[in-house]
Formats: structure tokens, sequence, C-alpha cells
């Protein structure tokens, strides 16, 4: 899937014993200018502008021990609150996940929050670091997630051969492109942005909305600043115990159970699309089409790598089962490869700069936390996880295997510590394949004012505000009070709801234009941003 540390260490201590967090910073060697205030303006994009939105830039330093040296910019976004002034409750930052999601038109989530709740706060977006408007942003090979990929899994040591090939062509190009900016690409490098985001909105409290990633951002932020916090949402709790190695292993056997729950409902479904009357019959399809794949891909570009792709994104969430099911049921039955190499095609564009979000994937990832160096370990620890989930173990080794031979120094993850922290809202499904629902709970006990609040049986990855009013009328009740549901005091969640429905589906062949009940609404294009491999 997707931390600084003695600085970290000493703020905290610091600030514990009744000193600023300011002058623990100045104590930890670290000198802290003060960003110049946004300039706000319009916005480009058309969503966006569409809803009002101010859009500018935050110059921070590259290096934030080094305040003076080379400057990068932060694009950010602002809606601002519609309630009168004795009911404003201040800025809400919002970040998409990933790493790597850009999070610009994430300024609009307010608007998604149920009873008006969202209209209290300023909602701000902003790109991270490297990604997306912010400059500069990181790009090294737009190419390399396109067609004509190795299959994953290393049958032969001619795949593993031209997967240590591929993986270090691409970690060699990232040298090239991103230079000293590999460096400071930590968590901890954008928690410090996130408070010069907080000092150049002129605010002495942020309030943040986190899903996947961002909800190890804001764990990161919570412990190094836990008086800077007013309130704050975390979608899709990223274990911090398991910062990344172990936290990709983790999501091997969780993707592997999830799609098993896919596989069922597409038998659940057998009249509609064919594929087979028991998820074991289900599965034995999409294995024997992995196989056949390898031979002859379909339409020439969907191997076996392709393929497992397109399938890793029903492991996510719900949103794209049908289409996803349609798909599979066109080239099972009419060989028609392209719904297959649309739905690819969706999720790995191959224009200019495409790569970004991966390309800072591993900036932060690879650097968060040292990675083991031998490949033996890697080939033990995968072999052992694929032997029990052979569905993404390979696919997600292959992704991070860059971080192998990653130019930026790695360092130390944060020990996330929340005893200090004002109450946060936790939300998760409990079959949640990206951020594994025992993450979750960790991030429960460390912060012992937090509530939980879990879909029961469900697999969707971080899918708050998307209509399920269990959740989302809590998160309305918590943006405009605090109000969390009331916390036991057993190791389990606090409230428990329905997860979001699955889709029932009623043809194989997609719905005329015009008449898609599954059209992506702005919520579900903002879905989209929503990063958590």
């Amino acid at each position: 899937m997707r931390r600084f540390w003695a600085a970290t260490a000493v703020a905290l201590c610091a600030v514990g014993a009744g000193v600023t967090a300011a002058q623990a910073e100045t104590q930890s060697g670290e000198r802290k200018t003060q960003p110049a205030a946004i300039a706000w303006g319009p916005c480009t994009d058309a969503t966006l502008k569409a809803q009002g939105a101010e859009c500018g830039t935050v110059s921070v330093p590259m290096d934030h021990r080094a305040p003076t040296g080379a400057k990068i910019q932060l694009a950010v976004s602002r809606i601002k609150h519609t309630v009168p002034a004795g009911q404003y409750q201040g800025v809400m930052l919002v970040n998409p996940g990933g790493p790597g999601g850009p999070g610009l038109a994430l300024a609009t989530l307010g608007t998604h929050v149920p009873k008006d709740a969202g209209a209290a706060y300023d909602w701000i977006g902003f790109d991270p670091r490297g990604v997306g408007a912010s400059k500069p942003k990181l790009s090294c090979d737009s190419d390399y997630q396109g067609y004509n990929r190795p299959a994953y899994v290393p049958s032969s040591a001619s795949i593993e051969n031209a997967w240590h090939t591929k993986t270090r062509a691409y970690a060699a190009a990232c040298a090239r492109a991103g230079g000293n900016l590999l460096n400071h690409l930590r968590t901890e490098d954008s928690v410090r942005d996130i408070d010069s985001i907080r000092q150049a909105l002129g605010t002495d409290k942020i309030s943040f909305y986190g899903f996947s990633y961002g909800t190890y951002l804001a764990q990161v932020f919570a412990t190094r600043y836990p008086n800077r916090v007013h309130r704050m949402v975390l979608d899709g709790v990223v274990d911090p115990t398991r910062v990344w190695y172990r936290s990709n292993l983790d999501q091997d056997l969780a993707f592997d159970r999830s799609i098993k729950v896919y596989f069922a409902w597409l038998a659940k479904h057998n009249a509609v699309y064919r594929l087979g009357s028991s998820a074991r019959a289900v599965e034995q399809l999409y294995y024997r089409q992995l196989r056949e794949l390898a031979a002859k891909p379909a339409g020439g570009v969907i191997g076996p790598a392709e393929f497992t792709d397109i399938f890793l994104q029903p492991g996510y969430y719900i949103f794209g089962w049908e289409a996803t099911a349609r798909a599979f049921s066109a080239w099972v039955h009419k060989k028609d490869a392209q719904p297959l190499k649309k739905l690819f095609d969706e999720n790995h564009p191959q224009s200019p700069g495409s790569d970004n979000g991966y390309a800072i994937y591993l900036g932060v990832q690879c650097t968060d936390a040292p990675w083991p160096t031998s490949w033996r370990k890697w080939v033990k620890d995968n072999w052992r996880v694929h032997h029990k989930a052979p569905f993404e173990t390979w696919g997600n080794a292959w992704y991070n295997a860059p971080c192998r031979h990653w130019a930026g120094r790695s360092g130390k993850p944060t020990a996330v510590d929340g005893r200090k922290v004002p109450p946060v809202l936790l939300i998760s499904e409990t079959l949640d394949a990206a951020t594994p629902y025992s993450g979750s709970l960790e991030v429960r006990r460390r912060f012992p004012l937090a509530a939980l609040i879990e879909g029961l049986g469900g697999t969707t990855h971080a899918g708050s505000l998307f209509g399920n009013a269990c959740v989302d009328d809590s998160i309305a009740d918590y943006l405009a009070s605090g109000k969390l549901p009331k916390r036991v005091k057993a190791n389990r969640s606090d409230k428990q709801c329905k997860p979001i429905a699955q889709p029932t589906p009623v043809s194989a062949e997609p719905a005329p234009a015009g008449k898609r009940a599954g059209s992506p609404s702005d919520r579900l294009r903002l879905q989209r941003l929503i990063v958590g491999r």
C-alpha cells in the first residue's frame, strides 16, 4: 500500500513539559519561518470554479530543517463557510490518501456532509509536495504502468529478471527526475507542510478529513501537534505500526479475502453475468483466464498483469463491481476485449506526467521507513503469502519493488501517540482490504478519546459521505458539535452500521447513454481520487 525521528520525540517531550511547540521545534534544531498569507485567486478546475472555490499557493522549504534554502510550492484551494460568524468552526484540510493523491478538488467535500454540517468550515484542498499542481511535480516514466508488462507471479527466472530490470530502471529514472526532492518526501515533511498551510491561513488550529494514507498523515500531525487539532475524521485507517513493508503483506491477505466476496456476488447474480453459480466456480474461471491471457493477451494487450489490475478495483470498493462484471462477461462469452481495455485505460492513463501519483507514492513509502534490501527476504515473504493469497501478492510486491533501489534516504517512522489529542472519529468497513480493520483498532487504542464506526461485513475502502446515513449522519453530528458515539470498554468498534450496499444488477449490457444508474456523481469522481494501494 502505501515516517522524522528524534526531532519529533524532542518536540513531544518538550510540549509535554510545558514548552510551546514553536520552542520545541527550535530546541530540536528546526528553524521555522512564517509562510506568507495566501493570495487567493480564481481556480482553473471546472468543478472548483462551479462551486465558487478560490485557489492559491503556499511556499514552503524543500527541507524544513533549512528554511532559507530551496523552496517548493503547494497548490491549495478553499471553499469558504456559509454560516454566520458565530457558528464558524474553522478550517478543514482534506487529504485523499495514496500517498500521491491530488487533493485540490477535495475542497468540495464539505457539500457532501449531511445536515449542512460542512457549511460551518472553510474546506481546504491541497496537492501535497510533488503532486498535481504543486511545484515541482515529480514524474519519472509515464509509460511504466502501461501495457506489455510481465506477468506478476514470477513463475520463471525470465519473468523475475524482467521485473528486476523494470523496477530498477524506474527507480533510476526517479533519481534523475527528482534529485534532492527524493530526500524530502517523507510523511514528516508533509506534516510540516500542513502546519505551514495552517500558518498561511492564519489559524491556531485545524480540522482534518483524511482518507486511507491521509489517516496516517493525520496521525503523525496529531502526534507532533496535538494542541493544533480541532477535529479529525479518519476513514480507512492505516496501522501506524506496520509502515510500510509489513502493511503491504497485510494487504495481500485482505485483498484475497475481499475479491472472494466479489466472486460470491458474481455467483449470486449468475443469471445476469453467467460466470459461475458458486464463488469457487467464479474464482476458478478467473484464474483460468489469467493463465490463458499469459499465452494470448485479450485484444493483444490485456495480459495477466493488466487483468489483475482491472480486478483490483472491485477489491477496493463496490462502486466498480458492475462495470468489471460486464467486462468479464463480455470477454468470457464474446471474446470482446474492449470493455476490459476501457477499464484498464481509465485507471492507467499513459499521458505525459501520468505516473505522478505512483512516483510520489514510492517517494513517501520508500523513505518513511527502511525496506529490506535482501531480495531473498522478499522472495521468502511473498511466496509464503502468495500460497495463502494469490490474487494480489506478487502484483503488490512488484508495485513496491523500486524501493529496493530508491535514491532517497529512508528514515524512521513516527511513534504515533494520541494520548493528548482531542476526540477523533475513526471509520472502517470490516473487510476493507487496502487498510485492514485491525489498523482501526490499533489507532483506537492509541487515541483514547477516539470512537470507531464499523461498516459490518463491508469491503469498501474509505467510502464515507457516500450516502450511508448511519455513518454520514454521525460524521455530521461530530463536525457540528464534537459529539461521538459512546466509547465502549472492549477492543472493538463503538458503533456498528450496515456497510455500503452491494449493487443489484439487471443486465450484463451497459445501460443506454444518459440512463445509467451508475453514472459518476460528483462524489464518485471524488472517490476516484482516494488512493489506497
